[in-house]
């Protein structure tokens, strides 16, 4: 139910405007002065407070203004018995959701009420995505508590809040999107647009068009002015993922908005500014690729302002029960799935296993899991075969004959088939072999 405060010191009419409202199936609280009303609004959830302008201890324009500061979500409509045109601007520029003659406009104030309640209730809403959001990618969202983990954790903590450029280094797999989106909403930049791009996914020339834009007539088919990652996130942050794949004429490029904060576009011989804050990843060792004549040195040292390492999963033991019960959870919802919860032999297994894609190998492991999963329970019988092999004593060398492989294969592939609705591509996603080795087992077994 809606709660409606009504602030005057006329007790009559407060009293019959608040039958008139409580009829509309509102929930009043009433208040004679501003002081006392300011005190209901520290002890109840206002969403709309109707207010007299004269009142005997102030302004009701002047305490608009206090009450948006405080409580920025509540309305506030103001009641006059003499309008004027200076309060009535003074009034909205305070905040107030309307300014209103009492007699003339009694009939306004219900219908005002529901638009103003209607307002509330949409900003409650923003409020509360924005705050799912903000959880979503804050450092409290990564999942570990190990020791490795944590001291990670603590060092995108501090670098956060300062400016500096941040390089995310460690093998892939191990998280580096998600440090870099929870640095980016623990900044003073977390208003402002987060954008990233593998540096891996594209040409030289089409990386160059993505990163900086480019001008009309750059080349052919460019018919208008295109703006590139570093407008877009232009007072925001630029996570520059696989920065190691970068070609080195790029990279001088990318130094000089380091340097500067500027970059010429695509065909523009006019500078473009911006301010940004780049966070870099990589899986390579950046020092061999000096040495080695594939990264700038002077790049080096300008993105590596502050190095954090991102521990691999096989160093993070103690985290894969816990980040096996996050993606079980959300697999589980996904798939509508009743699986609530993990074999001990089954986390035995995964404490087994080397773990060379880190965590990303581990979310589609739980993932094929769920697929896979008979009962309610995560059991060894749905991990991969290498993994289920760790427990056995002798059994990496034992192979299965070639007529027990096939069926097992063959019913393998049918049920993640089955999984993603025929989505090939998907498919063998999930079963981690190309696309083409999908389709030339699927010919092999007759599947459709």
């Amino acid at each position: 139910m809606n709660r409606i405060l009504i602030i005057d010191d006329e007790e009559k009419l407060r009293t019959l405007l608040s039958k008139i409202i409580t009829l509309e199936g509102f929930e009043v609280l009433q208040a004679g002065d501003i002081k006392v009303g300011l005190k209901k609004l520290e002890t109840a959830l206002i969403d709309v407070v109707l207010c007299d302008v004269k009142l005997p201890d102030g302004s009701g324009i002047d305490a608009t203004r206090i009450i948006k500061e405080k409580y920025p979500n509540i309305e506030i409509i103001l009641l006059t018995a003499y309008g004027n045109i200076p309060d009535g601007v003074q009034a909205m520029k305070n905040g107030a959701f309307d300014y209103i003659t009492k007699g003339d406009d009694n009939n306004k104030i219900i219908p005002l009420l529901y638009k103003a309640v209607e307002k509330v209730t949409l900003g409650n809403r923003v409020t509360l995505l924005e705050k799912q959001l903000e959880h979503k990618y804050s450092f409290e969202s990564i999942v570990g508590k190990s020791k490795a983990i944590l001291s990670s954790i603590e060092s995108a903590r501090k670098v956060s809040t300062s400016e500096a450029t941040v390089l995310l280094t460690g093998e892939t797999g191990t998280g580096k999107e998600v440090f870099a989106q929870a640095i980016h909403h623990s900044s003073l930049r977390s208003k402002h647009n987060f954008i990233a791009v593998n540096c891996s996914a594209f040409s030289k020339e089409l990386l160059e068009n993505e990163l900086f834009g480019h001008k009309a007539g750059a080349f052919t088919g460019a018919t208008k002015d295109t703006k590139g990652i570093f407008e877009e996130a232009n007072n925001g942050t630029v996570f520059l993922d696989e920065l190691g794949e970068m070609p080195l004429d790029l990279q001088a490029k990318l130094l000089r908005v380091l340097e500067t904060g500027e970059y010429l576009k695509v065909g523009d011989s006019k500078p473009t500014k911006v301010n940004v804050r780049i966070i870099a990843a990589t899986n390579r060792d950046l020092k061999k690729e000096i040495e080695s004549g594939n990264f700038r040195e002077d790049l080096f040292y300008c993105i590596a302002v502050f190095e954090i390492n991102l521990p691999p999963l096989r160093e993070r033991l103690p985290d894969i029960e816990d980040l096996s019960y996050f993606f079980l959870k959300k697999f589980a919802e996904s798939a509508n799935r009743k699986i609530s919860s993990i074999s001990k032999e089954y986390l035995e297994l995964l404490m087994q296993h080397q773990w060379k894609g880190n965590i990303r190998e581990l979310r589609n492991v739980i993932e094929r899991s769920v697929i896979l999963c008979e009962g309610t329970i995560l059991a060894p019988e749905s991990l991969p075969y290498e993994i289920q092999q760790l427990s056995k004593p002798g059994t990496k060398e034992k192979m299965l004959s070639a007529f027990e492989l096939t069926s097992a294969e063959k019913v393998h592939i049918q049920k993640v088939l089955n999984y993603t609705n025929g989505n090939k591509t998907k498919t063998a996603e999930l079963l981690g072999i190309a696309l083409t080795t999908l389709y030339r087992k699927m010919s092999e077994y007759n599947l459709e």
